[in-house]
């Protein structure tokens, strides 16, 4: 796979991961069934890191729950240690 193909999917998943956090935060102002937290953080993990966190911050959505204020964080981290190997992985050897 070429590599701008890989990272426009990356850009692809990550607005998608904001859109859902924003409409989360809709969904918890009319009271309505909500997007479960643990498929949140699972897409976060998922390489939505970026997308996760910015959401949590740009809809002020999750701010106070320890396990997003801890958890975004650590899922960039980890995203990107993958996409550290991946590149190294796949890329450059």
């Amino acid at each position: 796979m070429r590599i701008e193909i890989f990272l426009g999917a990356l850009f692809i998943w990550n607005s998608y991961v904001f859109i859902t956090m924003g409409r989360d935060k809709r969904l918890a102002k009319l009271g309505s069934w909500r997007i479960p937290e643990f498929n949140l953080l699972l897409m976060g993990f998922a390489l939505g890191g970026f997308g996760l966190y910015s959401g949590m911050r740009y809809f002020h959505h999750k701010t106070h729950h320890k396990k997003f204020v801890i958890g975004a964080p650590i899922c960039i981290l980890v995203n990107l240690l993958m996409l550290g190997y991946v590149m190294f992985r796949f890329y450059y050897i």
